[in-house]
């Protein structure tokens, strides 16, 4: 017997536009992503908002958040290097961490010692003796004897040390390596150059920067010469790459900021250069007030002038390309002033002001705390501060 055909049933056939199907789907998807990346930018907003405004607002009080007491009471003192700090005095060399510990400690005889930091390398001095020292994080890299006695010494990230050396009829630079050879000896004299006063030694160690002063006349002059000890100064006369000369303009300090670009400060003026291999001077900026202090780090130079027109202080911050980028009135005038990052810290025995670059005080008063050493720690508006007696880390509240 034949089956009855079902007439009930249908044979279901795929919409005919498929393509807008897909079109609504990835609408829907857009629209969905839209949203998640509104609220993602709105969440990036308010944190960097509320980050921009605890950053840059003032306060009034400095709490202590950690203490980490040192092992020593002699009268050293402390320089930020590295992840650490070093510590040194006449008897010895140490580096320190961020919990005032002891990594290492070098022992020493030194009259009068004296560090100058690079990014990796950094050496202490006996001034007016005839010791180098060369350090990195690691500890001493070599020990370098003079035959004169030392004045002024600059370091590469090499551990590549250039010094001025005092002697009775003329003085020498000498460049030594961190094992205490001789690289270059240059005898300079008041006839030829003039008499050194500043230098500076480029991140690679080919380059080196010198400030000479002379008499001409009546007049003060000063001199700017720059070494290069690689390929370019190779076949240049005494290996100099420029030379220049500023009238009534004493250059008491020379110093780069990062590979490329390094400065001269006079008691008048500042002046830019571009360039290791062949310095060009790119622009010189007037300074029609008083030099107190200069400051610098790889991005900004920092003044502290004498008011023109009234009693006080002034703090002008340059870029490295010379503009201005603040000007602010100070209270009074601090034993040390420092760059860090984009602020300014400046202090004097147990007195702190940190400005910001663009000039806003955070803050201004006593913490309570001698202070030999004072830097930016992990975290907002936290600081390490140091000295004799015990390593803190300080925060600003209101």
């Amino acid at each position: 017997m034949a089956q009855k055909k079902k007439t009930y049933l249908k044979i279901l056939t795929p919409p005919d536009d498929l393509k807008e199907i897909k079109k609504k789907i990835r609408r829907f998807r857009i629209t969905k992503l839209r949203r998640i990346l509104v609220i993602v930018v709105l969440l990036i907003l308010a944190v960097s908002g509320t980050y921009l405004l605890l950053k840059n607002q003032s306060y009034g009080h400095a709490r202590t958040a950690s203490e980490y007491p040192g092992d020593t009471s002699d009268a050293s003192s402390y320089v930020q290097f590295s992840d650490g700090i070093i510590r040194y005095n006449r008897d010895g060399v140490a580096y320190l961490n961020r919990r005032n510990e002891e990594q290492w400690i070098q022992p020493t005889q030194l009259g009068n010692p004296s560090v100058t930091v690079n990014d990796d390398a950094f050496v202490v001095a006996d001034n007016g003796g005839n010791t180098i020292l060369v350090f990195s994080e690691e500890g001493l890299k070599g020990e370098i004897e003079t035959t004169m006695p030392i004045e002024r010494v600059a370091v590469s990230n090499q551990g590549i040390v250039s010094a001025i050396l005092r002697n009775e009829s003329a003085p020498y630079i000498m460049s030594y390596d961190a094992a205490g050879n001789v690289l270059v000896e240059q005898q300079t004299s008041w006839g030829t150059t003039g008499y050194p006063v500043s230098l500076a030694m480029s991140d690679d160690g080919n380059t080196l920067a010198v400030s000479y002063i002379y008499v001409d006349g009546a007049s003060v002059k000063s001199r700017v010469i720059y070494y290069n000890f690689g390929e370019a100064g190779r076949n240049s006369q005494d290996n100099i790459v420029f030379s220049a000369d500023y009238d009534d303009n004493v250059i008491a300090d020379m110093f780069f900021m990062g590979k490329d670009r390094s400065v001269a400060v006079g008691d008048r003026s500042f002046i830019i250069y571009s360039g290791t291999k062949n310095p060009k001077a790119e622009r010189e900026v007037e300074i029609d007030q008083e030099i107190q202090s200069v400051f610098h780090s790889d991005s900004y130079i920092g003044f502290i002038l004498l008011n023109r027109d009234k009693s006080g202080y002034e703090m002008q911050i340059y870029n490295r390309l010379g503009d201005l980028v603040t000007t602010r009135e100070i209270s009074g005038l601090y034993e040390k002033a420092k760059i860090d990052g984009d602020e300014v810290i400046m202090t004097d025995g147990s007195r702190c002001c940190i400005i910001t670059v663009n000039g806003i005080v955070k803050y201004e008063g006593d913490i309570d705390f001698d202070v030999s050493e004072i830097f930016r720690a992990r975290g907002l508006n936290r600081y390490y501060v140091i000295n004799v007696d015990e390593l803190r880390i300080i925060y600003l509240t209101k």
